[in-house]
């Protein structure tokens, strides 16, 4: 926001969040689309990766419409419009390929800014075309002086040491740090020099399947799983972070001699989930390939 401000001036912080429907000609079908996107005069932003498998419709189309409508600047000349594009890191090689060459095709009326968290996941492609800029998350110095602004602002009264003991449980994610800060406050107020610092309810619950997956390893307790993860995935947890967070709650409670090749196997089902469309039917696979792994362990060593 502060480089489109520099750009185009205060226009660019007007605002709104609008929900569009998109009808795409996809060769011999119509396909309906409805994503959200923030935009003001001046650019567009979204995130295509919310179309899933379609997301490549959704890239060549948004940037055709920006180019027809090219704004007119104070010279009278004409301008171009900003499209921001969140998370390209989830895009499917498909929509990366039409959005290499879109981005080329439009480039005098269409200018892109593609954030993502992992530009390995992004193609050669597209990197060798942007001006790479790397941005470091925020240290715990600078998430105490976020979490102490809201403080003073909210009029809230916060204990010596207590936004230190939030950032250092935030893992340098400043969303983390604000969030749990919110649920603090929910919790108890006014706030205690010793309060808990709860984790998410998220992470809490997979801490409870990896404790089911260590109790049993069965054909029954892996479907039993298979529903807690699918309740997961349908309250928006990405199911990267899931297979992630998993696998860290299994390693504490495994022997070291099978931690490297459990490692192997979350890294390959992360792979197959990258290539493929449905995260549930990898993150069972995981699963079950652990339940084997740890169950032939169990049997070896204790007969």
């Amino acid at each position: 926001m502060a480089l489109l401000r520099q750009i185009f001036g205060p226009s660019a912080e007007k605002v709104k969040v609008e929900n569009k429907n998109w009808k795409i000609d996809a060769g011999s079908r119509t396909i309906d689309l409805e994503l959200t996107m923030l935009s003001s005069a001046n650019h567009v932003e979204l995130s295509p990766s919310d179309a899933g498998f379609q997301d490549r419709y959704i890239v060549q189309e948004i940037i055709k419409e920006m180019a027809k409508n090219r704004p007119i600047d104070t010279k009278g000349k004409k301008g171009y419009k900003v499209l921001i594009l969140n998370e390209v890191d989830k895009l499917s090689r498909e929509a990366q390929h039409s959005l290499r060459r879109t981005m080329e095709k439009y480039s005098a009326s269409c200018r892109l800014i593609l954030c993502c968290n992992s530009s390995s996941k992004v193609t050669e492609a597209i990197r060798s075309r942007c001006l790479n800029i790397r941005i470091n998350a925020p240290s715990e110095e600078q998430i105490i002086k976020v979490i102490e602004f809201i403080g003073k602002k909210e009029g809230l009264q916060l204990p010596s040491g207590f936004a230190a003991r939030i950032a250092e449980k935030s893992n340098r994610s400043l969303r983390r740090a604000i969030l749990s800060f919110e649920t603090c406050r929910v919790q108890q107020h006014p706030f205690t020099s010793n309060q808990a610092i709860l984790p998410m309810d998220w992470e809490e619950y997979i801490s409870e399947i990896a404790t089911d997956i260590m109790k049993e390893q069965s054909p029954k307790r892996l479907f039993e799983v298979r529903g807690k993860v699918y309740e997961l995935l349908i309250n928006c947890i990405p199911p990267e972070i899931i297979l992630k967070r998993l696998l860290h709650e299994l390693l504490k409670k495994l022997d070291a001699e099978l931690k490297h090749e459990v490692c192997h196997w979350a890294a390959y089902y992360e792979h197959r989930m990258r290539l493929g469309q449905k995260a549930i039917f990898h993150i069972e696979a995981f699963v079950a390939k652990f339940m084997s792994i740890y169950n032939a362990f169990l049997i070896a060593t204790f007969g």
